[in-house]
């Protein structure tokens, strides 16, 4: 959604094989409906050659021969309609981004909520737009925390997170739960030995994801714009780097939608760059930069 999903639109490179004569003002029109409407991402003008560079490939694989005729293809085909939103998102994330963010749950949250899952009571946690995992990974392993023997206590507790992204494509890489060892430099030393195990991929040394870590975690296919199958509330929600691609009026109600989700007392971390307004600002109080409590008693 860091998205991650949704995030920015491609770099803007032509396409062999798809003559970006055939592609017109209208057909981007379309593209900008389309998407503002199954994601609620806006695509700007300027976006114009950039929907091209991502689209053109499913053009050109599609067989046909033009984009106005495979647009005409995805009312009847839910599956290329996903490939499309898939292709016009990126997901460009990595480990302990925004670090003030982990260190005000590791700080402020982690205590409560590591003492409420020992006492046997549920605590759930939800990254949406989870993009390729690095997010839910790297929140989860500040829960279970720097000494291992106590981190396995706590995984073997009541404790859930969701890890929620549009994109499939990201979600299969966030499941994989494999990275290349340079992309986890950032995390605090003590949480890379813990909770990560090297191995070596293709020669390139890489870590995965401890087992033990990555059961706490369900990854599912949510369109942030349509139903919610949750119906517990949350401790926490992660939402960073999504709203900033939605118009007012969408960021708002998604707002709304993710407060009402929280428990009272409950925490929502957005990006650097967002802002919470509209209704939500009502029923949350800021208490560090850009992390806000839902009012109400814990």
């Amino acid at each position: 959604m860091h998205d991650h999903a949704p995030g920015t639109i491609a770099d803007d490179n032509m396409v062999p094989g798809v003559s970006p004569a055939i592609y017109s003002e209208a057909d981007f029109r379309r593209i900008a409906d389309l998407i503002h409407a199954a994601s609620g991402i806006v695509l700007s003008d300027r976006k114009k050659m950039l929907a091209y560079s991502r689209l053109a490939p499913l053009v050109r694989r599609s067989g046909l021969t033009s984009f106005g005729a495979f647009l005409d293809t995805l009312a009847s085909d839910p599956a290329g309609l996903d490939e499309v939103i898939t292709a016009l998102t990126t997901n460009h994330t990595y480990f302990h981004r925004e670090p003030h963010h982990f260190d005000h749950f590791g700080d402020v949250l982690r205590g409560d909520l590591v003492a409420r899952a020992l006492a046997g009571e549920p605590v759930r946690i939800w990254s949406a737009g989870c993009s390729s995992g690095e997010e839910i990974w790297t929140l989860m392993m500040v829960l279970l925390g720097s000494d291992r023997t106590a981190g396995l206590t706590i995984a073997r507790s009541n404790v859930l997170a969701l890890a929620s992204d549009i994109s499939a494509t990201a979600l299969a890489g966030a499941r994989a739960a494999t990275y290349p060892a340079r992309a986890l430099d950032a995390l605090p030393e003590a949480l890379r030995r813990n909770w990560c195990v090297p191995i070596d991929s293709k020669g390139e040394p890489c870590l995965a994801i401890d087992p033990e870590v990555q059961a706490l975690v369900r990854f599912r296919t949510l369109n942030l714009m349509g139903d919610w199958p949750m119906r517990r509330p949350f401790e926490v929600i992660f939402c960073r780097n999504v709203m900033i691609y939605f118009d007012t009026p969408t960021k708002e109600r998604l707002l709304e939608r993710f407060t009402r989700q929280l428990m009272p007392g409950g925490y929502l971390y957005i990006g650097h760059s967002e802002r919470v307004s509209g209704p939500a600002a009502a029923l949350l109080e800021p208490v560090g930069p850009t992390i806000y409590r839902r009012k109400g008693a814990a």
